[in-house]
């Protein structure tokens, strides 16, 4: 699927995607996959529904959405290239996951930020209702313990 908006298309085709460009920027940029490998990307990739963000053929941002098309979701690796920034593609990009057909109807849909809540509560995402029901394992250092996993 594709949507255009004036010089800007954001497009779900996998093949479409640089992933080069991609692992560059959550392995030196981002703050949540620091040093993660080329292999990881390319897996988180396969078992994601994808969101690219490009600017005629050069992409300049991502997302992901892992799901299992009934009930919940969880949005992931979100970002826009620093130069696009200010441009209204984050919001675009909200507008565009949140309404894509095989996100409709779940019952949960999660994302982890540490700096963007304010983007996210304007779609509808809020703190934890009952944190207390929640429970997870983390493992921060899973990429420079094993750089190839």
């Amino acid at each position: 699927m594709e949507w255009i908006k004036e010089n800007f298309i954001i497009s779900t085709n996998k093949t479409r995607l640089d992933i080069a460009y991609v692992h560059d920027y959550l392995s030196n940029q981002s703050y949540w996959a620091e040093n993660i490998s080329l292999h990881v990307v390319k897996k988180s990739i396969e078992g994601s529904l994808c969101f690219g963000i490009y600017s005629t053929d050069r992409q300049i941002g991502f997302a992901r959405v892992i799901t299992d098309l009934a009930c919940f979701a969880y949005l992931a690796d979100v970002f826009v290239d620093e130069k696009f920034r200010g441009l209204g593609l984050s919001k675009w990009l909200m507008i565009v996951i949140l309404n894509h057909p095989d996100l409709q109807g779940l019952r949960s849909f999660m994302l982890g930020t540490r700096d963007a809540h304010g983007l996210y509560e304007q779609f509808g995402f809020s703190l934890l209702t009952f944190p207390e029901r929640w429970m997870q394992i983390v493992n921060p250092k899973v990429y420079k313990n094993h750089p190839e996993s």
